[in-house]
């Protein structure tokens, strides 16, 4: 496929996509129509990126659909200026658009393979390879989280890494379904509220305890 052919399926995208599915911020809508986001999937996988799927990135990992991503950027309410702590980070897509809203970047990524991929695709973000549920507290407080996928349960280990006032904006899986979620941090609390249900790529280490049965 040709540079014109991915532009005008990016172009598809923000039309039949993101305006119709709730993504309202005109600066979101703006950095995602114009972030190329067939330069973070594999090279087979590239006339797939603008489809409404999880794109397969290898090693078990995907790219979360353009609207969950939309969705959550919109959610997140992004100023010029703040400080993100980006988990699940994976090829950068999500962190190139942190980056054109203006924000500066901390890009977590547990998978060696994804982190040289992230660190040449968007050097602009400091690169932490690491376990996602641990964070990046040495760069602490953040302004927002943004945990780029689901997960069963958010870690006090992330949220204490919230500045006071600070937001939170991913995915929660409960009973089995996926719901986007957005949250905050006041004084030592932490509460979320869920905005919708999504098919969000699921990360791995953030598993809820298991009851025991008996």
């Amino acid at each position: 496929m040709t540079e014109q052919n991915f532009e005008q399926l990016r172009r598809a995208m923000v039309v039949s996509q993101l305006r119709t599915t709730g993504v309202s911020d005109a600066t979101v809508v703006a950095a995602m129509g114009q972030v190329a986001r067939e330069g973070f999937v594999p090279a087979d996988k590239a006339p797939l990126a603008y489809l409404d799927i999880a794109v397969p990135l290898g090693g078990g990992r995907a790219l979360n659909p353009p609207m969950v991503t939309g969705r959550l950027l919109t959610a997140a309410e992004i100023q010029p200026g703040d400080r993100v702590l980006l988990i699940g980070a994976a090829s950068g897509y999500t962190a190139a658009l942190l980056i054109a809203l203006g924000a500066t970047v901390v890009a977590v990524e547990e998978d060696a393979t994804l982190v040289a991929q992230g660190r040449a695709n968007v050097p602009a973000a400091e690169w932490v390879e690491g376990p996602l549920t641990a964070g990046a507290p040495t760069s602490a407080p953040y302004d927002l989280i943004v945990v780029d996928g689901a997960i069963e349960q958010v870690p006090a280990a992330l949220t204490d890494q919230l500045a006071d006032g600070g937001r939170f904006v991913g995915a929660i899986v409960e009973n089995g379904v996926v719901r986007l979620v957005a949250g905050a941090r006041g004084g030592t609390g932490f509460g979320y509220r869920a905005f919708a249900d999504a098919d969000a790529v699921v990360l791995s280490g953030f598993a809820r305890p298991r009851a025991f049965q008996f």
